[in-house]
This record gives structure tokens, C-alpha cells and sequence, in this order.
């Protein structure tokens, strides 16, 4: 009898485990999948095939996929316009984001919005906003709508540290609270907003306390870690659903490109930037990660690099040959 309970729990723990190594796995593919669509999508805009801004996610992916994966069906996600990370980590389609990247009538907005503005009902994705700190009122919006129905959703709102020096941010805060309201603040602290340094522009540098006014709970999260993001993740959306009101999440993370394609990120040095690629990447030191664990090898990880690739180039021809929108779509869908 102990035997067959030993061997029982044996394949417990091994279901368990396969388990965390499925998810594993699932980290860093949709942590590379951004990294190299992101790559494509600056070599696009070097070519001339995307205008207006871009603004890329590369080295922040760990935020996203973390969270992401913490949601349940009905949750939603609203950001600020740095996006395309957050549209695939809510499993839009690679080709229609790059098709709007590129102006293409098979885009999401339908080659209208472009790199800021996009959004995907279906997938509980709300934009891509591109004036700083608009999303935040909207995400508690959409978190108002929830208690309303009381469907049990919560949304993650997501915002920078630039933004979070913005009134409309506090105005929501003290609302959020007041009301009890489903959301998780989640500021993405890539330490240089538009591109002047966290210490030169915030006299309160730890965000995690910028709701203690309104009584809000508030955490520091290793953003270059997806694994302490998922962690803390789930436990801030549980606090979500159980009614208890807002949290905020600071994540502690880093952006390697300038603000924009048109940064030349000279505010900060090229060591400063090398040595966080070198010591915090969030994609390159999970890889090591899981293959110290024993859940994958170099041949696996250079496996799911070629399968990315191809979906990106994939994505980049379907955007390359798309039409672009005809001249009697420029007023539709401008006013409802």
C-alpha cells in the first residue's frame, strides 16, 4: 500500500513537474518571439516600410510574459504606445500587428493606427494609446465595468515611469480605491522615461509607494525576471479578485534601444547598456536557466529560435505584400 501511494506521488511530482517545464518553455518562447519581432520591426523602419514612431520593447519582455500568463479568460490589458510586446503576448496574430506596423489595410486598425494604436476585443487587448497616461483612466474604466457586471475580470493596466508623474494616474488611483476596483497598476520602470534619468525627474523614485496615499498596496518586482513577474503577478491579480481593490506592481526593468527609432539614447553609455545585456538579460540568462534545470538543451533553445524567426519572416512577407488602405477609407472608422 505505501508503495502504490510512493508511486503515486512519484507521478504527482513528475506531472509537476512537466508541468513547470511546459512552462518554462512557454516563457521563453514568447519572450523570444517579441525580442526577434521587435528586431524585425526596427530593421523595417530602417528601411523606410514603417512611419510615424515605433517605440520597441526589447529588453523588457520578461514584464509581459510574466503577467500575461498569470491572467484567466475575460481579463484585459491596456498600455501606453511601447505595445507590440503586449499584443503578442495576448496571442494576436504576428502578421496583422506587423501589418499595421506597416500601414497595411490587413492590420488590426486596418493599416490606420499603426505602431500606437491598436486594439483586439477578442483578445481583451484595449490599445496601444499614445498620449502619456491616457490609458490609465481607461483601464480603470474597464475595471469599473467589471465590478459593475461583477463578471470576476480584472484588467492590468500598464504604464511607465514617465507616466506615472501624470495627474490623470492619482486621479485614478483615489477613484480605484474609493470604489474597490479590479485593477493592477503595473509600471514598467525602464529607469529613463522619454530620456531623462528616474533621479533627475521623480523626487520619489520607488513607484511601488506612489498609491500609499490612497492605500494602496504596492510591490518592487525584478522585471528581468519572468518568473518573479509571474509570481507576482498572480498573487496581485488574486488580490484583484477577491475584492480587496487596486495594487500596484513596480517592475524593475530596462529598455536596450532609445525611446523611440528617432533616440539616439545619448543620455545614458553604451557600457551601461552592454552591461545590463550581460548580467540581467531576461531572455538569454532563462535559457541558461532552464538548461542548468535540465529542461532544455542548446539544440532546444536554438529549435525554438529557428521556429521564431520563421514566424516573423513570415509575418514581415504577409506585411510586405499586403495592399495598403484605399483613399475612400479615410473617414471611416474615424467617428462611430
Amino acid at each position: 500500500m505505501a508503495d502504490a501511494k510512493t508511486a503515486q506521488k512519484s507521478k504527482q511530482d513528475q506531472a509537476v513537474e512537466a508541468a513547470s517545464s511546459d512552462l518554462a518553455r512557454k516563457f521563453y518562447r514568447d519572450m523570444l518571439l517579441i525580442r526577434r519581432f521587435e528586431e524585425k520591426a526596427g530593421q523595417l523602419y530602417g528601411m523606410g516600410l514603417i512611419g510615424g514612431f515605433c517605440h520597441l520593447y526589447i529588453g523588457q519582455e520578461a514584464v509581459v510574459v510574466g503577467m500575461q500568463a498569470a491572467l484567466r479568460d475575460g481579463d484585459q490589458v491596456i498600455t501606453a504606445y511601447r505595445d507590440h510586446g503586449h499584443m503578442l503576448a495576448c496571442d494576436m496574430d504576428p502578421k496583422g500587428v506587423m501589418a499595421e506596423l506597416t500601414g497595411r489595410v490587413t492590420g488590426y486598425s486596418r493599416g490606420k493606427g499603426g505602431s500606437m494604436h491598436m486594439f483586439s476585443v477578442e483578445k481583451n487587448f484595449y490599445g496601444g494609446h499614445g498620449i502619456v497616461g491616457a490609458q490609465v483612466p481607461i483601464g480603470t474604466g474597464l475595471a469599473f465595468s467589471n465590478k459593475y457586471k461583477k463578471n470576476g475580470a480584472v484588467c492590468l493596466t500598464y504604464f511607465g515611469d514617465g507616466a506615472a508623474n501624470q495627474g490623470q494616474v492619482y486621479e485614478s488611483f483615489n477613484m480605484a480605491e474609493l470604489w474597490k476596483l479590479p485593477v493592477v497598476y503595473i509600471i514598467e520602470n525602464n529607469q529613463y522615461a522619454m530620456g531623462t534619468s528616474v533621479a533627475r525627474s521623480s523626487a520619489e523614485t520607488h513607484f511601488y509607494k506612489r498609491g500609499s496615499s490612497f492605500n494602496i498596496p504596492g510591490e518592487e518586482v525584478d522585471g528581468m525576471d519572468v518568473e518573479a513577474v509571474h509570481a507576482a503577478g498572480r498573487k496581485a491579480i488574486q488580490w484583484c479578485r477577491e475584492g480587496n481593490g487596486p495594487i500596484i506592481l513596480e517592475m524593475k526593468t530596462y529598455r536596450y534601444r532609445g525611446h523611440s527609432m528617432s533616440d539616439p539614447a545619448k543620455y545614458r553609455t553604451r557600457e551601461e547598456v552592454q552591461e545590463v545585456r550581460e548580467k540581467r538579460d531576461p531572455i538569454e540568462h532563462y535559457g541558461q536557466r532552464m538548461i542548468d534545470r535540465g529542461q532544455a538543451d542548446e539544440a532546444d533553445l536554438k529549435a525554438i529560435d529557428k521556429e521564431i524567426r520563421a514566424i516573423v519572416n513570415t509575418a514581415a512577407e504577409f506585411a510586405s505584400e499586403s495592399p495598403e488602405p484605399s483613399a475612400d477609407e479615410l473617414y471611416t472608422d474615424v467617428v462611430v
